[in-house]
């Protein structure tokens, strides 16, 4: 072996040691990998350059900036207002396949992120049962497609960086189904066996806030449960005021009538959500105010509105705001927002208009606390583009030789044109992480064939299983990649692993294709540590969960994963 060689092989194993020693930061320590690198002439700026617009690698781009809009839809909050209705198991069946079949299509952290809160605030089932299980369902579903995970995608662009085609669609899906539904029989039979999480009890000091039914609207004459108002992220329907009547508490059979006044309490950030139901109008939508950024002030002492109803305080014309939501210390309100009556000392959330922060009179009436970001859920038309156009892109990629990567880019262009997606939300969001992470995988991969390493391994790899069974190579490769995700990250497990199976592949003279399947399902089978997985991270932290909750639920999971993989890839993907 010549210096280069062996400083190749000592770049690899820092790189994977960093990896472990940093899980936190893998895009740093790619990019110090691409730099030194390049310092040591194992690549040249060439082929940085043409690592960084691989067709992979700018499909995987192009799918999280298009998934920022799609996750703004109603699809994930008309799934987790339906998961609990009936009994026990079916909301826990509804949960989980509902959970699976949407992280096929749609980033897995954005649907456990939506049913969170759902499954912490559901009365049916104690979160602590389903919070673990609905991680897991995720990182499952994420293996039926191309676009379920990153994982697939990145392992999609270093097998396009080696000359192949690249995935179907749906190459990941038999496979990834067989083992969902094992996986599934076993997670429903054991999480019974998972610790019980204390639930909090809904505070009374949370925002107040308002939407009235239209005569024209479609939730009229349906129950709170079919309307799926019962179980919203962060909002609560707390009353309902008809007629001068205030119906408390509400029960979910009570049917919608027209000009009903629902009152919710909770999260302010969600409050874009109720945009989404056909006929809900917002108090403060009634003085055509914009909410995209809402300001919050308190009352204060001295205020001229203090012992006045906001109807009668004339607060529009006075502050040239409306208010969005009220909220009071350590006392519960009721009903109607406009017929509250303020009292110095309330919290209120205001939707602001152009010429509120030039009004003399606010300093004299309020403290300005800070600005609230609303979330910006997508509703109507815009809505609706962006679910069926996804859906059409998909499908125009599966059913016509045009390439997923054309059909995003006009995807994408679509989501601009039509104001779902803002250039401003792309520039803050855009994925650089995910973007280093595999340019340094693909110029990693790069330099271990500059340098000799590839064609080395693979020639020892021949003479060291020579007379061996292929297969034993491939289950190396598969435990080995399972090692490392639970090790480091997913990304990061495929994006080291990828060079290695393949060249064991090319080394034994078999199809790669095998070998790099191990590597893409392998990479996601995160059961057992909950830092493999960014959604194992997410429910730990929520859940509560201890590491030996992760261990003693997720061994027997992460076996029956293994054992279904190893067994079916050879039979969709053949030596």
């Amino acid at each position: 072996m010549t210096i280069e060689q062996w400083l190749m092989i000592a770049v690899f194993i820092a790189t994977f040691a960093s990896l472990v020693k940093y899980q936190q930061v893998p895009e740093r320590v790619f990019s110090v990998t691409v730099l030194l690198c390049l310092a040591l002439s194992f690549v040249s700026v060439d082929d940085i350059l043409a690592n960084a617009v691989n067709p992979g690698l700018v499909t995987l781009v192009l799918l999280v900036i298009c998934s920022f809009a799609f996750e703004r839809t109603s699809i994930l909050r008309r799934l987790s207002a339906r998961v609990f209705n009936g009994s026990k198991i079916k909301s826990t069946l509804r949960l989980l396949v509902g959970t699976a079949f949407s992280s096929a299509l749609m980033s897995n952290t954005a649907v456990v992120a939506t049913l969170i809160s759902t499954i912490k605030n559901n009365q049916l089932i104690n979160p602590g049962k389903l919070l673990l299980p609905l991680s897991f369902a995720a990182i499952l579903g994420g293996t039926l497609t191309l676009v379920g995970t990153s994982t697939n995608l990145i392992v999609n662009s270093l097998l396009i960086k080696q000359g192949y085609a690249g995935f179907g669609f749906f190459d990941f899906t038999l496979i990834g189904l067989v083992a969902f539904v094992l996986c599934l029989t076993v997670i429903i039979i054991r999480s019974p066996s998972l610790p019980e999480m204390q639930q909090d009890t809904h505070e009374s000091n949370q925002y107040l806030l308002e939407a009235a039914v239209s005569s024209s609207s479609s939730l009229i004459g349906k129950s709170i449960e079919e309307n799926g108002l019962r179980n919203l992220d962060s909002l609560f329907l707390v009353e309902i005021v008809r007629a001068g009547r205030l119906i408390s508490p509400v029960t979910p059979d009570e049917s919608v009538q027209a000009r009903d006044k629902l009152i919710f309490s909770g999260d302010i950030s969600k409050v874009l959500t109720l945009q989404q139901f056909d006929g809900l109008t917002l108090y403060a939508e009634q003085d055509d105010l914009l909410r995209d950024n809402l300001t919050e002030v308190l009352v204060k002492a001295d205020s001229a509105i203090a012992g006045k109803t906001l109807k009668k305080a004339g607060f529009r014309a006075r502050f040239d705001a409306a208010v969005v939501a009220v909220r009071r210390e350590g006392c519960a309100l009721s009903g109607k927002l406009g017929d509250i009556v303020l009292q110095s000392g309330d919290f209120l959330v205001l939707a602001v208009g152009q010429d509120f922060s030039t009004r003399t009179n606010l300093s004299k009436n309020f403290y300005i606390l800070s600005g609230h970001q609303a979330d910006n859920m997508l509703s109507g038309w815009r809505d609706h583009i962006t679910v069926w156009g996804f859906i059409g892109a998909i499908l125009v990629s599966v059913l016509t030789p045009l390439p997923l990567l054309s059909c995003l880019f006009v995807y994408l262009a679509v989501l601009i044109f039509s104001g779902a997606l803002t250039v401003d939300e792309i520039k803050r969001r855009f994925p650089l992480e995910i973007w280093m992470i595999v340019l340094g995988a693909l110029t990693l991969a790069t330099s271990i064939e500059n340098t000799g390493i590839a064609t080395m391994l693979a020639d020892n790899i021949e003479g060291f299983l020579h007379g061996h069974s292929v297969y034993l190579a491939f289950v190396v490769i598969f435990v080995l990649t399972l090692v490392m995700t639970e090790l480091i990250t997913n990304s990061a497990a495929a994006a080291l692993a990828f060079p290695i199976a393949y060249n064991i592949a090319l080394g034994l003279g078999v199809d790669p294709m095998p070998f790099v399947m191990a590597v893409a399902f392998a990479a996601s089978g995160s059961f057992i540590s909950p830092y493999g997985y960014q959604t194992n991270v997410m429910v730990y932290n929520a859940g509560n969960y201890q590491l030996s909750d992760f261990i003693r639920f997720g061994l027997p999971i992460s076996i029956i994963y293994s054992v279904t993989v190893i067994l079916m890839i050879p039979i969709v993907f053949p030596f």
